[in-house]
């Protein structure tokens, strides 16, 4: 599917291959934010409901008034806007409110927090690099704490201390019977990330395997559970928003 992200889309109910309503469910996983005005020329007042229920904007029957579905997508991309101001508000009151997890008021510290804070706004992987001990895991925390990523998890994995052998289930989970051992399903760090961020540390310590393995989750957003037929999307790894590194 087109991983572009849109403001507001019309749709039918009934298409070749997939129901609107199915294209906004598909939709509304990756980008909850965008709007739909769908329409029917099987129009019911218990159809009309569950549509708004699903997820819709609003409902409009065939045939199509032109003028109210003009007034229809104005008012939604003013309704979308004014969502868009309200979380853009409270992102910056709760900025205000919380404490820095950084602390200095050197001319360097003044300068990598200023870089946190821009970073924080992108829709970039962020790569964090220093010496042992100079606070790269706060950053990326600081990152985190300033995104609209915020209020959703921050997951932590420490590349060095994954045995190769389980690379691959750590981070992306596996099925039940996948291996020996496999009783039940279980989600990676990818999945426990969801919506927010991940932080994978000491990352150059990966074997060139293991970096392969990243690779495609970094630049399509996209893992394979271990024994899963299927791809699944990552909404902490695709842009945007960012994966923290």
């Amino acid at each position: 599917m087109n991983t572009r992200l849109y403001n507001l889309v019309l749709t039918d109910v009934r298409m070749p291959g997939a129901s609107g309503l199915e294209l906004m469910k598909e939709v509304k996983a990756r980008s909850p934010d965008t709007l739909f005005i769908v329409m029917t020329a099987y129009s019911t007042v218990e159809s009309a409901v569950r549509t708004i229920k699903d997820g819709a904007y609003d409902y409009l029957a065939k045939p199509l008034d032109l003028q109210r579905l003009r007034v229809l997508v104005l008012k939604a991309l003013e309704h979308q806007a004014v969502m868009a101001e309200n979380s853009e508000l409270r992102l910056r009151l709760r900025k205000r409110s919380e404490p820095s997890l950084l602390v200095g008021n050197s001319e360097a510290m003044r300068a990598v927090t200023r870089l946190v804070e821009e970073v924080a706004h992108s829709d970039v992987t962020v790569l964090v690099q220093g010496e042992s001990g100079t606070g790269k895991e706060i950053v990326a925390r600081t990152i985190h704490h300033l995104s609209p990523r915020g209020p959703r998890p921050f997951v932590t994995v420490n590349c060095a201390a994954l045995p190769e052998q389980l690379l691959e289930a750590e981070l992306f989970g596996h099925v039940k019977g996948a291996f020996t051992g496999a009783v039940a399903s279980k989600a990676g760090r990818f999945q426990l990330a969801d919506g927010g961020s991940l932080f994978l540390d000491e990352i150059g310590d990966l074997s060139p395997k293991g970096q392969g393995d990243l690779l495609r989750v970094l630049e399509d957003g996209c893992f394979r559970m271990v024994g899963a037929p299927t791809w699944c999307a990552s909404t902490c790894a695709s842009s945007p928003p960012p994966t923290r590194i």
